[in-house]
């Protein structure tokens, strides 16, 4: 079995001047944030270095002490990871935790595209902190690399981290960013879906979903085969998944009156 892993992150929306609004489609110049940009870039930094710690440290643990973690163990600490994180920084910063998400809003128009350098800056950094502090706490024959490689082809981990990612960024567009949608409850889906995630595709690729996590530990290992699947296919999948949600986002108008019936099924019955 390959490396079990997974990441993600979501922007969660606040309420503003009596409209619900996410916290990271904020048009606000650079230094006229309600939060410092400087706190956001730290709740970026430390939000994804605690995700990758976590996630990364039940790979090692269950590689060096027979399995006692488990893939579902694994599965679990990536979603919890990714849901406490969000609850606690999804506020302050919009809890992305991962460049494909961060350039998936932006071309959304939903982040302003001046301040993606710095957070996949930190996003980058935060993971690279963790490989290495995992790095230095397991040293010797524990010292086993936690990043993400394709366990077959590489044309079949591209295609996995295109759907879980595109997969991912639909749940995060659609619990996050929708006013429609239980706001409250968006770090519990984007957990669940993580989890989801993790659980049948990390056997396969590793379950990165996010370009952050692959190359944290690609750089603190010096290994790099197959980094380019985890740069590009979550990239493209998160961009996909955001505007896909958004295509079908926009509606003002009762169900209804979009399909001129009360129900499909009468609309079936009386055709």
């Amino acid at each position: 079995m390959g490396d079990i892993s997974g990441s993600h992150e979501v922007c969660l929306g606040v309420k503003d001047d009596h409209r619900h609004l996410p916290v990271c489609a904020s048009k606000d110049s650079f230094f006229s944030f309600s939060v410092p940009f400087v706190q956001k870039l730290i709740a970026e930094l430390f939000g994804t270095y605690f995700l990758i710690f976590a996630g990364c440290s039940s790979v090692t643990v269950n590689q060096n002490f027979d399995k006692v973690v488990t893939l579902p163990g694994i599965s679990m600490v990536w979603g919890l990871a990714v849901m406490v994180l969000v609850y606690s920084v999804g506020h302050i910063s919009g809890a992305h935790f991962n460049p494909a998400v961060t350039l998936a809003f932006a071309t959304c128009k939903r982040f302003p595209w001046k301040q993606v350098p710095a957070y996949i800056a930190c996003q980058v950094g935060g993971s690279t902190l963790a490989a290495g502090t995992i790095r230095l706490l397991f040293t010797g024959d524990q010292n086993k690399f936690t990043g993400t490689m394709p366990a077959g082809s590489d044309i079949q981990s591209f295609v996995v981290e295109f759907i879980i990612t595109f997969y991912l960024m639909f749940v995060v567009s659609g619990v996050a960013t929708d006013n429609r949608a239980i706001g409250e409850l968006a770090g519990l889906a984007v957990g669940a879906t993580v989890l989801l995630n993790v659980m049948f595709a990390g056997p396969i690729s590793g379950a990165s979903m996010n370009p952050a996590r692959s190359l944290g530990p690609a750089i603190v290992w010096h290994k790099y085969k197959g980094i380019w699947i985890y740069l590009v296919s979550p990239t493209i999948g998160a961009q996909a998944g955001a505007w896909v949600y958004n295509m079908i986002r926009f509606t003002d108008k009762p169900l209804r009156e979009i399909t001129k019936s009360t129900s499909f099924l009468r609309s079936g019955e009386r055709g």
